[in-house]
This record gives C-alpha cells, sequence and structure tokens, in this order.
C-alpha cells in the first residue's frame, strides 16, 4: 500500500526532473544558436566591408577569398601536410607538457623544502617571454620538431605546475588532518585526499593547455619551421599574400576549438560522476 501511495509522488518528481532536462537542453540550443549566428553575422559584415572597400583587402582580405584559398590548398593536397604538421607538434606539446607539469607538481608537494627552494625560479621563469628562448632551443636542439618542442614545453610545463601544485595546496586542510590522525603516511595523504580532491583541477588544466601548446607551437614554427600552419603565415607575410595569412589563422582556430571542445568532453565524461562540494 505504501509503495502504491508512493508511486504518484515519484512521476511527479521524475515529471520536474525531465521538465528541467528539456528546459537546459533548450537553453542549450539557444545558447549555441546565438552563437552561430553572431558568427555568421561577423562573416557577412566582414565580407561587405571587403567587396565595399570599408577595410583595406590587402591586409585584411575578406570571408570569400579566405575560403576559396582554402579550398585551392586543400584540392591541391597541399594543405593537408601543413595542418599535419602543426596539429601532431601541438599535441604532443600538449599531452606531454601536461604530463610534465603534473609530475613536477607533484615532486615539489611532496618536498616543502623542494617547494621553497623552486618557488622563486618558478616565478621568475613563468614571468620569462618564452620567445627569447627559441633561439637557445634551436641552437641546442637544431632547426627542427626538438627545438618547436622545447618551446611548447617551456610554456605548458610551467602553467601546469603552477597551477595543479596551486591545487594541491588548497586542499582542506581537516581533511589531510583525519588521514594524519588515522596513521595515514604522505603518500595516503596524497592517494586518498590531495589527488583525489585536486582531480578537476588538473582535467581544467588541459584546456588552458590547448590554448598554450598553440602558442608555443606556432611561434616555434615562426622561428625554425619549413612546413606547417605557422610555416604559411610567416610564408604569407613574405610575399604579401596576406588571404594566406588569414586562412592559416582560420584554420588554427578552428582546430583550436576542436581540440577545445573535446578536451572539454573529456572533462565533462571523467567528472560527471564526482558529487559536487
Amino acid at each position: 500500500m505504501k509503495n502504491e501511495a508512493d508511486q504518484p509522488e515519484q512521476r511527479w518528481i521524475q515529471g520536474l526532473h525531465q521538465a528541467y532536462l528539456r528546459n537546459r537542453r533548450m537553453k542549450q540550443w539557444l545558447v549555441t544558436g546565438v552563437q552561430i549566428a553572431i558568427l555568421l553575422l561577423l562573416f557577412v559584415l566582414w565580407e561587405i566591408a571587403g567587396r565595399l572597400k570599408w577595410i583595406d583587402v590587402l591586409l585584411f582580405s575578406y570571408p570569400s577569398k579566405i575560403f576559396t584559398q582554402m579550398g585551392k590548398d586543400a584540392l591541391s593536397g597541399e594543405l593537408w601536410g601543413h595542418v599535419g604538421v602543426t596539429v601532431g607538434e601541438t599535441m604532443a606539446g600538449f599531452l606531454l607538457g601536461t604530463l610534465l607539469g603534473t609530475l613536477l607538481a607533484v615532486l615539489i608537494w611532496w618536498s616543502p623544502f623542494l617547494s621553497r627552494v623552486l618557488d622563486p625560479y618558478m616565478v621568475v621563469f613563468n614571468s620569462m617571454p618564452k620567445v627569447a628562448l627559441g633561439p637557445i632551443f634551436i641552437v641546442m636542439f637544431g632547426a627542427g620538431f626538438t627545438a618547436i618542442l622545447m618551446t611548447t614545453l617551456s610554456i605548458t610545463v610551467i602553467i601546469t605546475t603552477l597551477v595543479v601544485y596551486n591545487s594541491f595546496q588548497e586542499v582542506d586542510p581537516n581533511l589531510v588532518k583525519v588521514v594524519r590522525t588515522f596513521g595515514g603516511t604522505r603518500r595516503d595523504t596524497f592517494q586518498k585526499v590531495i589527488l583525489p580532491a585536486s582531480f578537476p583541477a588538473i582535467v581544467s588544466t588541459l584546456k588552458v593547455n590547448v590554448g598554450m601548446a598553440w602558442v608555443g607551437v606556432i611561434v616555434g614554427e615562426f622561428l625554425v619551421a619549413k612546413n606547417g600552419l605557422g610555416y604559411l603565415i610567416i610564408y604569407g607575410f613574405q610575399v604579401f599574400n596576406f588571404t594566406l595569412v588569414m586562412s592559416s589563422l582560420l584554420i588554427i582556430a578552428v582546430v583550436a576549438t576542436l581540440m577545445y571542445q573535446a578536451v572539454v568532453y573529456v572533462e565533462h565524461r571523467l567528472l560527471s560522476g564526482r558529487p559536487h562540494r
């Protein structure tokens, strides 16, 4: 009898939940629709401004010319090699930078003495313009993939280390005290408290590193590459083909957005089952 009495209430709660989900999906579709509309409007205004000479077409080109340039390069097959090189370098710098930065943050947290020693060096290195290190990497590793990767790592590793280490430091100290009270070692504290509590910050660092990895790779390609999207940008400037420059920038924006959305999807899948604090 009690179960039968509870059924209307359960159906009512389920109905509210379904209505909430529908409302959230509608809001998401609305946001996406407005974003697409703004993007299309910007392209239309850009096209009109270029056609009517409101802007300097030599410098800014306009969408129809850019898409024509992209289509021609794609059909000739020349574009895909440059895209593949840059994406490969970016993925390598992105994944390796995140891994090394996280491991360095763990090492610093594990040794308070090492943390105090390295703290000023990390601050100075983080404030240093990484472009200035490019020529040094070229001399050390040669004009190739390794120099570009090291330029990227000089950006992604330090950012990851600082963000992840700060997340370790912000964990509720009362949780650490509980583990220590029950005789837990520093390893137990890290495995059972620090790492689980910092996992969202570590995953979120991936989103930051997407942009940082692209910056490092493009800067590296500016300096040493003979192929890749960064090379196309420099080549376009040299021959005054700014349509090629703008098409390369547009491709970078699209691929970087796809990488970012892939990280957001991974983050959602990994964190969806975690309780909110």
